[in-house]
């Protein structure tokens, strides 16, 4: 087996945000963000889609173990985000705008140091079912 596979794990998480610049006065901030800018927040029912690529391991057949992904998510990602507001809640959103660029990039960055290094990681965050980002592009 000299191939490599992709695999995928599923999961979700709900979350609120605000999307703002504090270097921006409101009228500017609803320009550019819209409805997402107003001040008491709203929620979303993140789909998130972590893609894992590698060449399968010859005593187990996995690339990764499907057990251990899934826990390393809910570990990193899940316990970190769900059912918190990303922007008062988080340390990572602090002082970062939780775009779902923003966010997907930081999920990537937390879940990287725990899978091996000769495989690929892809992240893909559904903000809504039309709406999604991916990293790294």
């Amino acid at each position: 087996m000299g191939d490599k596979v992709a695999v995928y794990r599923k999961e979700h998480f709900n979350a609120a945000h605000r999307l703002y610049n504090p270097g921006w006065d409101a009228a500017e901030n609803e320009r550019i963000f819209g409805k997402c800018a107003r001040p008491n927040y709203h929620g979303h029912n993140y789909e998130l889609e972590v893609k894992v690529t590698g060449v399968p391991d010859k005593r187990t057949g996995y690339v990764m173990d499907m057990k251990l992904l899934s826990d390393l998510i809910k570990r990193e990602v899940h316990s970190r985000f769900d059912h918190k507001n990303l922007n008062l809640d988080t340390e990572e959103f602090k002082n970062l705008n939780p775009t779902a660029e923003n966010i997907v990039r930081v999920i990537y960055d937390l879940l990287r140091p725990h899978i091996d290094a000769e495989k690929d990681l892809l992240v893909r965050l559904y903000e809504t079912p039309r709406n999604f980002a991916e990293y790294p592009a």
